[in-house]
């Protein structure tokens, strides 16, 4: 889970953040999640704030833990349109690097639904999905509003190997871990919330992802969980 090498060089942190991070945030009462989506939630925290070597670490107990090879390069693929391309590249080749260590073939299957003839409107419709009928005609907003449509949700969001209630979780990710994201955090927990992502649920996730991020963006985030919630409910 952790660099084995610190238990040698710095014993007496690897002592305090293995029983904080492995065992204690873990089993929490009331903060807890099942093995896969924890660690969803970890890798997709890990590239938010460009934990390179972290995400590294982490990602073969991952995959022991529930996460499908297609569940992860799901995960990074999204990544690209709350990220940028340049920040995401390092972890596409993470994946591809571990994979390729583990024996699996790549490609991996193909995923995606939408063509680019149909990219706008299921793009379009999974805006609706998500966050209500008010977005119906949000793409006609101008060239971004169009690109979002098309791109950020028809492109990926439509994609198989994740579900949607997974996919708003990992952007929700995306967005407290990088910080400075506040309104969208904002939006993105409400959207969760709509789709089945209790207040609950998300809460959890925050504090799940607390020893990866540390406590300003997860205090935050919980600041804008109960903004959306007060919205919401």
């Amino acid at each position: 889970m952790f660099d084995q090498r610190f238990k040698e060089t710095d014993p007496e942190f690897a002592q305090k953040f293995e029983a904080f991070a492995l065992t204690e945030v873990v089993q929490e009462p009331g903060q807890e999640l099942d093995a896969p989506t924890r660690y969803l939630a970890i890798l997709s925290v890990l590239t938010g704030s460009q934990g390179i070597d972290a995400f590294r670490e982490i990602l073969p107990d991952a995959l022991k833990n529930g996460l499908t090879p297609v569940m992860v390069k799901e995960m990074v693929y999204q990544a690209v349109a709350y990220l940028g391309y340049g920040r995401v590249c390092p972890f596409l080749k993470a994946v591809n690097d571990c994979l390729e260590d583990l024996g699996i073939a790549l490609p991996l299957e193909g995923q995606a639904t939408t063509t680019m003839e149909d990219r706008l409107e299921k793009g379009a419709q999974a805006q609706v999905d998500i966050f209500g009928d008010g977005m119906k005609d949000f793409w006609k907003g101008g060239h971004m509003n169009r690109w979002l449509a098309a791109n950020c949700f028809g492109d990926y969001y439509t994609r198989k190997g994740l579900d949607l209630k997974q996919r708003e979780m990992i952007t929700f990710c995306f967005l407290l871990a990088q910080g400075g994201c506040e309104p969208q955090l904002t939006s993105h927990a409400a959207g969760n919330m709509q789709i089945g992502n209790d207040e609950n649920f998300l809460l959890r996730v925050v504090s799940q992802c607390v020893p990866y991020i540390g406590y300003p963006r997860s205090l935050n985030a919980i600041q804008c969980v109960k903004n959306a919630a007060g919205k919401t409910n």
